[in-house]
């Protein structure tokens, strides 16, 4: 197993904390006039798009919002793409997209984004079919391949869209309410997007931006086993396919690593499950000034960094198991990732002793060895690991 395997099945359990609460009997009319006073209201209309229409929107960049870093990282294999077109040719009904309009006549994607890139990628002729079962004489073909009968045929299929208009609105002082709502129903069924690609989709922002940029840093992806990035290619669609095969890019694991790390810097804000933890952080920082952007940016590279130099290939890594081997622990990572961060003006002084903090750490796992697997998310364990190696590191000045 690939350590960022390891690590992506740690940092999925996200447990929620959920309260049992009696709620009083209601009558009839206190039903009916709940339901008459409730503004919680979605507004929508129905749209169908041709496919070269919506070929169109996504080229035009201006009206409709597919941007792969905004909602999730691209995870259809060329055979699932194939199936996709193979089901518009043969006329057979998928799924309705779903558009949120965030700006008058301007629309970000909720829910098909997979579908619409697909599509999009096949008009730009970025893969060829493959794995096709009714229309198998088809394999091997891109679409500027296809013949004229065929082309033709593909181009009258449509797609359907269900757009979340400016209209919609609920009764509490909180716009990502209703997306945050929808997504949450619109993710009942089908591929869901997990707890961090629903943050990444519904708190756009320069703070998420920030994230998802330092989920880009060299030190960063080589101390996770994560392809670094290369923009090798100036069409924002573009995705390196090492990077499309690492299970923490892949998931956005590696833009929820980054976020534990600004999220349990503040010991008051560390209350609730991790996902309440998480989500407070996203929602609490939206209107983030570029001057405090620019100073956690240069916080979390400098401890980065420091870690890269201070523990090297081992870094966040648990003692050898039997086999010899050391796994890649999220919670040893957020433990020492922030009680650097809070002691960032002493950075140079622990890579000096670099030593000894590898050592009392390795004494630590001895001693405490299931403290930093991660298997205990409660907001009490991660206060008590962040007090362990915030010991240890008080101990160096």
């Amino acid at each position: 197993m690939a350590i960022n395997d390891d690590i992506s099945a740690e940092i999925a359990e996200e447990d929620e904390e959920v309260e049992d609460r009696q709620e009083p009997p209601h009558t009839d009319q206190t039903i009916e006039d709940a339901y008459a006073n409730n503004v919680f209201r979605v507004i929508y209309q129905t749209n169908n798009f041709f496919l070269p229409q919506i070929q169109s929107l996504i080229n035009g960049r201006e009206v409709l919002n597919l941007r792969p870093e905004y909602q999730r990282r691209l995870r259809w294999s060329p055979k699932k793409k194939s199936l996709l077109i193979e089901s518009l040719l043969l006329n057979i009904p998928i799924p309705p997209v779903y558009f949120f309009e965030n700006d008058l006549a301007r629309y970000e994607v909720m829910d098909g984004q997979q579908r619409l890139n697909a599509i999009h990628e096949f008009f730009e002729n970025d893969f060829a079919l493959v794995g096709m079962d009714k229309m198998s004489f088809l394999n091997g073909r891109r679409y500027n391949k296809l013949p004229p009968k065929v082309r033709r045929g593909l181009e009258r299929s449509s797609v359907s869209a269900i757009v979340l208009l400016q209209e919609t609105r609920s009764d509490q002082d909180d716009p990502y309410l209703v997306r945050r709502y929808v997504f949450e129903r619109l993710n009942t069924g089908g591929e869901k997007l997990n707890p961090q690609e629903l943050r990444n989709s519904i708190y756009k922002g320069p703070f998420n931006d920030l994230i998802v940029n330092l989920a880009r840093n060299p030190s960063f992806c080589k101390l996770f086993g994560i392809p670094v990035y290369s923009a090798v290619d100036s069409n924002e669609y573009y995705e390196n396919e090492a990077r499309q095969r690492n299970t923490l890019y892949r998931t956005m694991g590696d833009c929820q690593l980054v976020l534990r790390s600004f999220a349990l810097l503040d010991e008051d804000r560390i209350s609730g499950s991790m996902r309440s933890i998480l989500d407070r952080c996203m929602q609490e920082n939206l209107n983030m000034s570029e001057i405090e952007i620019e100073a956690k940016k240069n916080a979390f590279e400098a401890v980065i960094e420091a870690c890269e130099t201070i523990f090297g290939a081992h870094a966040f890594r648990l003692l050898p198991d039997r086999s010899g081997r050391r796994r890649v622990s999220a919670a040893l990572y957020d433990a020492i990732s922030v009680s650097l961060m809070r002691r960032i003006n002493d950075l140079a002084m622990f890579v000096s002793k670099r030593s000894e903090i590898q050592a009392r750490i390795e004494t630590l796992l001895q001693h405490k060895p299931d403290l930093m697997t991660g298997q205990a998310n409660t907001s009490q364990a991660i206060k008590d690991r962040l007090a362990e190696i915030g010991a240890i590191l008080d101990d160096m000045i």
